[in-house]
């Protein structure tokens, strides 16, 4: 065969990556193989099954890229009402499992999560509403939108699922705020919140008694946020996952104990290593530097992100390039938080690290979203 006729791998990979934003990708493909690298650590018997979930979020990502944003943003209304109805027929027959009632079968070989799809839909959904308004943006504006917002959250919420609920409302609080909400709103939603916090940390030993109910939180929820002021109240319990975790991340020191090394992570005192926890891994076997390693992808994905908003052709593509860039952030400051102390654990992955199908395929397809938007050209 001739020279010319001969067909290296490599062509085909830059073939179909060619349409794609190149530095994007690479962030993204960078990101899976460090995670792929700690999920070996962790939980080796998990890589293939990891492999076939990467390669599932790859293929959907590409899928997604090639969609125009303005047939996205048009298909953004059947994608949220899907996706509520969806959340109520779970409320209504949906599956328990664990104390949790957040899926649906569908017959007897198919299971789904509904909350999942309000991952996407939501900011879709209110970069659509805001496009469509785009010159006459008022507070009847905010308040159809925060009602849009609400539904779902408290749909999810309810199951109870609070990671997920979290992760859905900033998606979409991340669009109004970025279509011009006034900080006039939000500072004083601020300042109660951290007046709460205060109230709760100053008082915390007579509200987290047993006969003391919180209003609007489910009893393991209460806990969490106990759990999370003293972890010692419980440390073969509830504050087991963060003491475990906290003394992983602190014996890691500056180059850690080497890969596959980490004796909270291979002696099993650390638990959901492989998935919620694997931030703790990285820190204990490679230490600050790994983990400086991951913040430094990290924050060249957020910078491209916010790069792709920047340049982005119309207003519902700024908003919804710039939620999508902030959900990121969103995971990655939730687990790091939850992992390291400072937040109660709530169930959320470290984006593109965590071992699993669900999150991966979803973020990749943020991914795509952002590719999809980083293509369009602007319009005449």
């Amino acid at each position: 065969m001739s020279r010319r006729g001969r067909f290296h791998p490599s062509q085909l990979f830059e073939s179909l990556s060619r349409p794609l934003d190149q530095p994007l990708l690479l962030i993204l493909l960078a990101l899976l193989a460090y995670g792929t690298l700690l999920i070996e650590s962790a939980a080796p018997e998990l890589l293939g099954r990891q492999f076939m979930n990467i390669a599932l979020s790859l293929l959907g990502m590409w899928v997604v890229a090639f969609i125009s944003t303005r047939r996205l943003l048009a298909l953004a209304p059947v994608f949220y009402c899907v996706g509520v109805a969806l959340l109520i027929a779970v409320a209504l027959f949906g599956t328990v499992s664990k104390g949790a009632q957040r899926w649906l079968d569908i017959g007897s070989f198919l299971r789904i999560q509904p909350s999942e799809i309000m991952k996407i839909a939501m900011p879709l959904i209110l970069a659509w509403f805001f496009h469509k308004r785009e010159n006459s943006i008022g507070w009847w504006t905010f308040l159809l939108a925060a009602l849009l917002l609400v539904g779902p959250v408290y749909l999810i919420a309810k199951q109870p699922d609070l990671g997920t609920a979290i992760l859905v409302c900033a998606s979409g609080f991340f669009v109004i705020f970025f279509a011009g909400l006034s900080w006039k709103l939000i500072a004083p939603c601020a300042l109660v919140g951290v007046a709460a916090i205060i109230a709760i940390t100053t008082s915390g030993n007579q509200l987290c008694q047993p006969d003391v109910n919180w209003p609007g939180l489910k009893t393991y929820q209460k806990e969490r946020i106990c759990t999370l002021l003293d972890p010692g109240r419980d440390p073969l319990g509830k504050g087991f996952h963060t003491i475990q975790s906290t003394i992983a991340i602190g014996s890691g020191g500056f180059t850690g104990k080497g890969w596959k090394q980490g004796t909270q992570t291979h002696l099993a005192f650390l638990p959901e290593r492989h998935t919620d926890f694997i931030f703790a891994v990285l820190s204990e076997e490679l230490g600050l530097i790994g983990v400086l390693v991951l913040l430094g992808l990290y924050m060249a994905l957020l910078a491209r992100g916010f790069m792709i908003a920047a340049r982005a052709p119309t207003f519902g593509a700024k908003l919804l390039a710039s939620a999508t860039t902030m959900v990121f952030f969103t995971y990655l400051f939730v687990n790091i938080g939850m992992v390291s102390g400072i937040l109660p654990v709530v169930g959320v992955p470290l984006p593109f690290i965590s071992y699993g199908g669900t999150a991966v395929v979803t973020l990749c397809l943020g991914v795509g979203i952002l590719m999809g938007i980083a293509r369009n050209k602007p319009e005449r």
